[in-house]
């Protein structure tokens, strides 16, 4: 139940990384043309300085959220592949007879 609620956020976490990331202005322009006029929004610098810190903050909760997922990935599971694989294919060696049979007689 917790590994799939993590597994959630850290989806949402990509999406908004992403749409942070391509907000942000760069020589070319991007999809920075579509946030309009977001000087006032955001303050006298714009939104650069803002859009750098939420990347910057979304980018750290992704990267905890990424370590603690595979930490309790790893907890969760104790066995191997390789184990899984040698306790399934177990075969059983067949059975040495214990006396030997004697050829028939002739009469």
């Amino acid at each position: 139940m917790t590994t799939s609620l993590l597994l959630v956020i850290q989806i949402v976490l990509v999406v908004i990384l992403v749409i942070a990331v391509l907000l942000q202005k760069s020589s070319s322009i991007g999809l920075g043309a579509y946030s309009g006029s977001n000087e006032s929004v955001f303050g006298a610098k714009g939104p650069n300085s803002f859009l750098a810190k939420a990347t910057f903050t979304i980018g750290f909760l992704f990267v905890v959220n990424t370590i603690t997922l595979g930490y309790m990935y790893s907890q969760s599971t104790t066995n191997s592949v390789v184990d899984d694989m040698i306790e399934t294919t177990n075969v059983v060696a067949p059975a040495v007879p214990t006396s030997t049979p004697t050829a028939p007689t002739s009469k």
